[in-house]
């Protein structure tokens, strides 16, 4: 069993990769929500989507987010309606939103409307969120804290971003099966997400940094910082506003 801790369209990538070369069964994933939003009224979870969308083979390869040949009709017609429509949901997408927010207004956890969703769509791989309490990742500009989502999608985190945190973290806990999957596993791999705002938001919450020290199997990251510089995304900015150098060695520390 291989255990990963990822996010973000990087990692989305990576596992792709690696349920190429291995068995859905052998895989669990430990996934970021700290970019988790309420858009329309709905429960999105980016990074879980992402992640789920890859294995079931539906994630969109142009976009690196969303469903493969997705339609906007829902999208166009809240714009005429005057809605916000900076963040955007594809018509297909918008159904596993639905859903989810269904399941948690009926009493699920959102570990188990992960659950419900992946075994729907076919997937095989165990997804599990990195908690089922809120954490939102915040990022301080000059402009003003932002949710996560604001900066990196509304503002193409254009505005230099003085600091990052994670809201709410510190009350959270780890989502049921979280820590045995690092403790019990072959090998744990931190996927060349973002290590700020992907990876973060998971070792935030308390007792998943714990269980990566403890745990006896191996332990590594694959880097998304190559030659000094972010392969895309705003990695190397977030990481000099947390004070870390844009390379191999601050991956590391991080």
């Amino acid at each position: 069993m291989i255990t990963v801790l990822t996010g973000g369209t990087g990692g989305a990538k990576f596992v792709q990769g690696l349920s190429r070369i291995l068995a859905p069964e052998e895989i669990t994933l430990i996934v970021n929500t700290g970019d988790d939003l309420i858009w329309w009224g709905l429960h999105v979870s980016p990074d879980l989507d992402s992640i789920t969308y890859a294995l079931a083979g539906l994630l969109s390869q142009e976009r690196g987010w969303g469903v493969e040949g997705d339609t906007f009709h829902c999208r166009e017609a809240a714009v005429g309606l005057g809605a916000p429509a900076w963040f955007q949901l594809g018509d297909r997408d918008l159904a596993t939103h639905l859903v989810r927010t269904e399941l948690l207004a009926s009493g699920k956890t959102l570990s188990e409307a992960t659950a419900h969703i992946a075994r729907r769509l076919g997937v095989a791989a165990r997804v599990l969120p990195m908690t089922d309490s809120p954490v939102e990742t915040r990022v301080l500009t000059p402009e003003g804290e932002l949710s996560f989502q604001e900066y990196f999608v509304r503002e193409r985190w254009r505005p230099a971003a003085q600091s990052v945190r994670f809201l709410g973290a510190e009350r959270a806990l780890p989502a049921p099966g979280v820590v045995e999957a690092i403790e019990c596993c072959a090998a744990v791999v931190l996927a060349p997400s973002n290590p700020i705002t992907s990876i973060g938001p998971i070792l935030a919450v308390p007792g998943i940094r714990e269980a990566l020290r403890r745990t006896r199997a191996p332990v590594g990251a694959v880097s998304p910082i190559v030659a000094g510089a972010a392969v895309s995304g705003p990695a190397g900015q977030l990481m000099q506003a947390q004070g870390l150098p844009v390379s191999v060695e601050g991956i590391a520390r991080a």
